[in-house]
């Protein structure tokens, strides 16, 4: 049996990424590179949900093995018939049909479904508060109106950085809808104004998976030893010591910073580019982030120190934030 089967909660995971019985190329490669096999549709995990969920000894185990699994499943904001019966069956073996469980699921089902028009995640010391100036505004020169979406990619990919390194399972969830609402966001700033299906099919034109990214996000947690509460020193909330945590914090950061940058020139020229070019246009936006990410490393580990997830939740949501 291999390392990744032997392990209830990449068993789990793999299988709720399994579930839907649909995989793009893209996601079969993650699951592929996850599991380390070359073919992994012709060679599924070895472990059955039942013998997964028997490895797993605590309440807080099987709890965080269910917020990894509903975490995927509605990674791309809705689940189907099979996957519904998956989370059934994994609330039976795992023997938890308390209210707990429904109310994770509940959480989830409203984050991958929040309103793009909800406000930018703010109180988290990195969010702006206030509009965005347009040029078009009296007396506000486009300079400013550049510089002020500078600041509000930096400091989103900053957010979606610093997120990855929080030990919530729900903290690497929350990474997608604050992606898609920063490109709801830069659009409006052009006058631009997509729906949520629009905003996925940009990202998917940039290779920006949010199945894969979340699958990639619970290996991570994996990796750091997370699910069974192995985080090494704690600090103010903050888990790490593992490069895999590290460079999920990094590869968090330069994703945001090339779709922020990506989108911003995609609305500037009108929507016009195809997706070959969008393509490239990222992946040179991308290249520019791993090039700044070292200046800002330090930033964003004092701020995940010192972030509420909470609050970024709310403002998700769409839900007042709390005053604090």
């Amino acid at each position: 049996m291999r390392e990744q089967d032997r392990d209830p909660f990449a068993a789990i995971c793999l299988l709720a990424a399994l579930a839907d019985g649909t995989q793009s190329d893209v996601e079969r490669s993650h699951l592929e590179r996850i599991s380390g096999r070359s073919s992994f549709a012709d060679d599924p995990p070895a472990l059955t949900l039942e013998a997964a969920a028997a490895m797993l000894g605590t309440a807080d185990e099987r709890l965080r093995a269910y917020e990894m699994a509903v975490s995927i499943v509605y990674a791309d904001g809705s689940a189907n018939p099979a996957e519904v019966a998956f989370l059934a069956m994994l609330r039976s073996v795992l023997g938890r049909s308390d209210a707990g469980l429904g109310s994770v699921q509940h959480e989830v089902e409203v984050l991958t479904g929040s309103p793009l028009a909800g406000p930018m995640s703010d109180n988290t010391h990195t969010a702006p508060r206030g509009d965005v100036p347009r040029p078009s505004q009296a007396g506000i020169p486009a300079l400013t109106h550049d510089a002020a979406l500078e600041e509000l990619i930096r400091k989103q990919a900053l957010l979606c950085g610093a997120l990855e390194l929080l030990p919530q399972n729900l903290a690497s969830l929350a990474i997608i809808p604050l992606q898609m609402r920063l490109v709801y966001r830069v659009g409006l700033e052009f006058g631009q104004k997509l729906e949520t299906p629009q905003i996925k099919d940009l990202l998917g034109a940039m290779g920006i998976g949010a199945a894969a990214q979340v699958l990639d996000g619970m290996n991570r947690r994996i990796l750091a030893g997370l699910g069974r509460g192995v985080f090494g020193r704690v600090l103010g909330g903050v888990f790490g010591g593992t490069a895999a945590v590290a460079a999920g914090a990094g590869m968090s950061f330069v994703i945001t910073y090339g779709l922020g940058h990506a989108a911003k020139q995609y609305y500037a020229q009108g929507r016009q580019l195809s997706r070959e070019d969008m393509l490239a246009l990222f992946e040179r936006f991308k290249g520019e982030g791993e090039t700044v990410l070292p200046r800002f490393q330090e930033e964003i580990h004092m701020l995940a120190q010192r972030l509420d997830l909470s609050r970024v939740l709310t403002a998700i949501r769409g839900s007042p934030t709390p005053a604090g």
